[in-house]
Order: structure tokens, then C-alpha cells, then sequence
């Protein structure tokens, strides 16, 4: 499998509706927006979609009525369902393109639905932070109609750095949740392995740096690595939605009965991490429950 990318080829930018403005729904709209597309917005709070006016785009109460091709950025695939019945306005031709992580049933049944309506379904989640979406890094993964995909080649070249098509829906949703548990995992081990080093008297930036500098490197401690070190969790992507994909993981994984052990460790400790009050913190805040057991107590006694 070998990732692709689109182009414009002079093709007229058409107006992009985007559902969802949060983190991620924000990150994408501004890169439609740097890139000179007509961006119509809808979100349940209006008000967070202000800054997004601002800089250009529209609102809309019938954004599903108003655009070829309708971009999802929610929590999860039951919420886009339960959104295009409460909007209703689909019709034969449009391109739904769902950027949640969701269960693989769940999106495979959603395009089986769509398509006996003529409209296609893109699984098209993003492996990637908000950060680096604003940013044109994160990694596109695509399943759905060949035909629905191609025809949207000048997205994935906006919206990502690269793209890849992986087939029939469900499985783009497969992959997303590939990603998440390695990605998850890089996170929980730079913050035990920063955790540990100052516990033998390095310093965490200094750890760090050598990190960076080693085989023992990823991507993963560019992003998060400071976040740890400072102290600083302004959320890039929530840990309490972390905990849902984690949760979707060891779902995924007893359906195809393979056994988990070290993301069950994992989750136990994102649990814990919500219950000490942390959820809303970016992901990398699960240092603090390995640096503090007093927090793993706590989450305990809850």
C-alpha cells in the first residue's frame, strides 16, 4: 500500500461544508480556508464557531443542503448518524466524509445505509493531532467507493500530508484504531521513561533531548515530549477521548480474538487519569498519573 496525493488541476474550489467545530473540526476548516475554499460551518453551539467567521468562513442552519461534499469532525459515527436524520436535505450524488474514530460495524453499516440513497460515504479518519492538522502533517486514511475517493483527491491534498486508501468501509476505521494504539502507547511509554529518569536524578529535558536524539525516537515526543517536560496540557486532542478509542480497541481486538495485555494496562491508566479529574487535559497529561500515585490512589477510592 502506497500513500497518495491529490492535486487541484485548476479545478474550481466548490464550497466545503465542515459539522463539528472543536479542535479537530476547527483544524480543518482552517486549512480549507488557507487553501481558498468557501467553507460553510454548522456546530451545536454557534457561539464556537465564531473565531471560524471571523476568519472567513459562513454559517449555516442547512449546511447539508448547501454543499456537495459534507466534511464530519464528532465524536462518533452514531452522532453523524443521528445529525443527517435531525438535518435530513441528502441527496443522490453528495459525498458524507466522517473523520471520527469509530467502531468498524458501525461506519460499514453507514455506508451500506447511504448508498442505497445514492450518496457516498468516505470513512476518512486522520491520524494526527489538531496541531498537526492545522499544519497539513497528519495521515489521511480513506475507505469507501474507489469513485467517491478520487473524486475528492483535492481534500486529501489540503487536508493532509499524506493519504492512504485502505477499501471497503470499515476498514479506514480498522487502521485508525491501528494508529491510536501505537500512538497511545509511544505516549504512555515517553511519560513513564521521563517519569523514570528523573527518579535517578536526570533531568527530564535533558532525558528528553537524548530521546529525540536516539533510537528509542518517535514522532510522538516532538509533539508530546515538551508538554510533559513543562507541565503545560493545553489539550492538541483531549484524554478523555483517547479513552473512548482505547475502549474501541480491546472491543475491536476480543471480536477478532486477539488479546491486548499491554493496552489493557493502558486504558486502566487513562481511567484512572479521568477519574483524577484530568479528561479534558491534552492526552500527554497521563504523566501524571504515573509521576503521582496519590492521583492513582485517588482514581481508585472513586
Amino acid at each position: 500500500m502506497s500513500p497518495v496525493s491529490g492535486s487541484n488541476n485548476g479545478t474550481p474550489r466548490l464550497p466545503v461544508a465542515v459539522i463539528g467545530t472543536g479542535l479537530f473540526g476547527t483544524s480543518l476548516v482552517e486549512r480549507l480556508l488557507a487553501d481558498g475554499y468557501p467553507v460553510v460551518v454548522h456546530n451545536r453551539t454557534r457561539e464556537k464557531a465564531d473565531p471560524l467567521l471571523e476568519r472567513g468562513a459562513r454559517w449555516s442552519d442547512t449546511p447539508i443542503r448547501d454543499c456537495q461534499r459534507i466534511i464530519f469532525s464528532v465524536y462518533t459515527t452514531d452522532q453523524v448518524a443521528e445529525i443527517l436524520e435531525r438535518m435530513n436535505g441528502l441527496r443522490r450524488g453528495q459525498i458524507v466524509l466522517d473523520t471520527s474514530t469509530s467502531d468498524p460495524q458501525l461506519t460499514a453499516e453507514m455506508g451500506q445505509r447511504l448508498a442505497k440513497s445514492g450518496v457516498d460515504y468516505l470513512e476518512a479518519p486522520f491520524s494526527g493531532s489538531s496541531e498537526q492538522t492545522r499544519n497539513r502533517q497528519s495521515t489521511a486514511l480513506v475507505a469507501g467507493e474507489k469513485a467517491a475517493f478520487e473524486a475528492c483527491q483535492d481534500l486529501w491534498s489540503c487536508l493532509a500530508a499524506k493519504t492512504f486508501y485502505v477499501g471497503a468501509w470499515g476498514n479506514a476505521a480498522k487502521m485508525k484504531l491501528v494508529t491510536n494504539l501505537v500512538l497511545g502507547l509511544n505516549r504512555a511509554v515517553l511519560a513513564e521513561g521521563l517519569v523514570f529518569a528523573e527518579a535517578t536524578g536526570l533531568s527530564r529535558e535533558d532525558a528528553l533531548q537524548v530521546l529525540l536524539n536516539s533510537p528509542a525516537y518517535s514522532r510522538t515526543m516532538d509533539a508530546k515530549g515538551p508538554k510533559m517536560v513543562q507541565g503545560e496540557f493545553t489539550p492538541q486532542a483531549r484524554l478523555a477521548q483517547h479513552i473512548k478509542d482505547v475502549r474501541l480497541i480491546l472491543e475491536e481486538a476480543s471480536r477478532g480474538g486477539a488479546s491486548l495485555p499491554i493496552s489493557s494496562v493502558h486504558l486502566d491508566l487513562l481511567e484512572q487519569a479521568e477519574a483524577a479529574g484530568l479528561g479534558d487535559l491534552d492526552n500527554s497529561a497521563i504523566i501524571r498519573v504515573i509521576e503521582n500515585p496519590s492521583l492513582r490512589s485517588f482514581a481508585e477510592r472513586r
